[in-house]
């Protein structure tokens, strides 16, 4: 790791995203409550995918708040695209979803969340997430393991797939025929599933213990990669491409229990997982 981020740049930068999260997300959840339908400034940009008012506000709160405290780093949002700044290898880049599940937000789900990663190189060095549904922010550094509000997380040790549950996600962006195959495989080994419409927050679910599988065939970067090292932190079985791959048009992710990964396992055959979170 370069001297730039050894472990006091990285708590520093932790701590930034972590009061940032909780403030955007805090906000975004005092604003959905408070606002009438028509309030929400809903532009439709396709099936399922709506910006907000929101989220607008959201990332250019985070955007101010990192670059005023890490002029060096670079930004790669959902809502603002690309990058801004210093760009990928003269500092970092931090890889933000102002507000994942936004349909979720727009309807009155609780599934939501704000995600923040920061990454430089081939790694993923920071990882946070405000969960709305708990008010509760979680967090990871690379090789120091993973929290929620300070206190630290765990992968569930569940080892017979017919205890096990699993939350899967699916877009239009792939084939629902695909969904529906792993759907019956799934349910062929006695697994039980949900779908939550928030990649972040399932992440989260795997790495306190409380689901068993995250999988998705594509994701975009700023959907998955704060909740893949919280994951990978919290002790459970990641397998996501390459990073760089991952920031340029994003791909499959999967997170899941240790003992259940060999029973998962046939999920690596649908995409090529070429990488793992380490």
């Amino acid at each position: 790791m370069a001297s730039a981020f050894d472990i006091s740049s990285l708590k520093a930068r932790a701590e930034a995203a972590i009061s940032i999260a909780r403030q955007v997300g805090q906000e975004a959840a005092v604003f959905r409550a408070e606002a009438l339908p028509d309030m929400l400034g809903i532009e439709n940009k396709g099936l399922q995918d709506f910006v907000t008012v929101a989220d607008r506000r959201a990332e250019l709160a985070i955007r101010t708040t990192l670059f005023q405290e890490f002029r060096q780093d670079s930004f790669m949002g959902e809502e603002g695209g690309g990058h801004e700044g210093a760009g990928v290898g003269e500092g970092g880049t931090w890889v933000v979803d102002p507000i994942d599940g936004t349909t979720n937000f727009i309807r009155g789900f609780r599934h939501w969340g704000v995600s923040i990663a920061f990454v430089a190189g081939d790694r993923i060095l920071i990882g946070v997430i405000y969960d709305a549904a708990q008010d509760r922010v979680f967090h990871a550094i690379h090789g120091q393991g993973a929290f929620k509000e300070g206190t630290p997380i765990a992968a569930a040790k569940t080892s017979d797939p017919s205890h096990a549950i699993a939350i899967l996600g699916h877009s239009r962006r792939t084939d629902f025929e695909d969904y529906l195959t792993v759907s019956r495989k799934l349910y062929e080994r006695g697994i039980d599933y949900r779908r939550m419409g928030a990649a972040a927050i399932g992440l989260v679910r795997v790495a306190e213990g409380i689901s068993d599988l995250y999988y998705e065939r594509h994701l975009s970067a700023w959907d998955m990669l704060a909740g893949m090292l919280i994951a990978a932190e919290a002790g459970a079985a990641v397998s996501i491409p390459p990073l760089e791959k991952l920031l340029r048009q994003g791909g499959p992710v999967m997170a899941c229990s240790p003992q259940l990964a060999d029973e998962f396992a046939f999920l690596l055959e649908i995409e090529d997982f070429s990488a793992a979170a380490s």
